[in-house]
């Protein structure tokens, strides 16, 4: 595992966002999924943090950040993020999130684009479009069963592993975050950073979204040429035998996110 260099709260907008530093070389803001920051700072942190100087941000209400009244949204999460960079004196980082941290990394991109060098967005969608039925309906159907379902994450490894967290409020507001129609693709045409997009290939998202948000970055126009040099900056990739679920552990992930963020 990286060697943990330090850890702090930054107060914004009501609520104390927690980060922790690991490992030396570029900076780069890592960004976990929804509800259980672990699955991202275990293995995943411990390789990035072998080339990069990772900041681990647990977004509010999630993990060891506070939470205030106000709504959850990608926007306000993104702005958490800059308020960390900034706090840290940290002019310009390579950004990378999975999930939920992939909506946040790509809101840090569109409004915050000073801040971002490279961005890594894994499995997201850039529009509800993308999303398949039942996932929209999981969402929809969270906040009534979020009593019931916080009381047994409160009860799990999980729970002990982040005592302090009000899991029938983080289920309540992950669903009522979820459940708004968006579509983000005017700002994703705008965002100038290099960008490199990873899908599973059973993914939560249909396969013609993440096509069409390749093209969405310059991606999918024409043959790059026999020497490459058409190929646009950003980059796609789409890792074989991976769900939606399993793709933050896989070591392809990580694998391809370097090779794309060291280049």
């Amino acid at each position: 595992m990286s060697t943990l260099s330090s850890t702090g709260k930054v107060p914004v907008g009501g609520a104390e966002i927690y980060y922790e530093i690991h490992g030396d070389g570029p900076p780069l803001v890592l960004l976990h999924g929804g509800v259980d920051p672990s699955q991202t700072f275990g293995a995943p942190l411990a390789a990035m943090a072998r080339t990069h100087q990772v900041i681990a941000i647990h977004l509010r209400g999630h993990g060891f950040s506070t939470d205030s009244d106000a709504p959850w949204s990608a926007e306000a999460m993104a702005d958490d993020v800059a308020a960390v960079l900034r706090q840290l004196g940290i002019g310009r980082a390579r950004v990378m999130g999975y999930s939920l941290g992939a909506g946040v990394a790509l809101q840090v991109a569109m409004r915050h684009p000073e801040l971002v060098e490279k961005l890594v967005s894994v499995s997201v969608a850039f529009s509800t479009d993308g999303d398949y039925p039942e996932g929209r309906q999981a969402f929809a159907e969270m906040p009534a069963m979020a009593a019931e379902i916080g009381k047994q994450i409160a009860a799990s490894p999980l729970g002990e592993l982040y005592p302090d967290v009000d899991w029938e409020r983080l289920m309540r507001k992950t669903g009522e975050m979820n459940q708004p129609e968006r579509d983000w693709s005017e700002g994703i045409r705008a965002i100038t950073a290099p960008t490199l997009l990873v899908f599973a290939d059973a993914d939560a998202i249909r396969p013609e979204h993440m096509v069409a948000f390749w093209k969405l970055l310059g991606g999918g126009q024409r043959d790059a040429g026999l020497d490459g040099s058409q190929r646009p900056l950003s980059q796609l990739a789409i890792l074989p035998g991976t769900t939606h679920y399993s793709l933050i552990q896989s070591p392809l992930l990580t694998e391809v996110a370097t090779a794309f963020l060291m280049q």
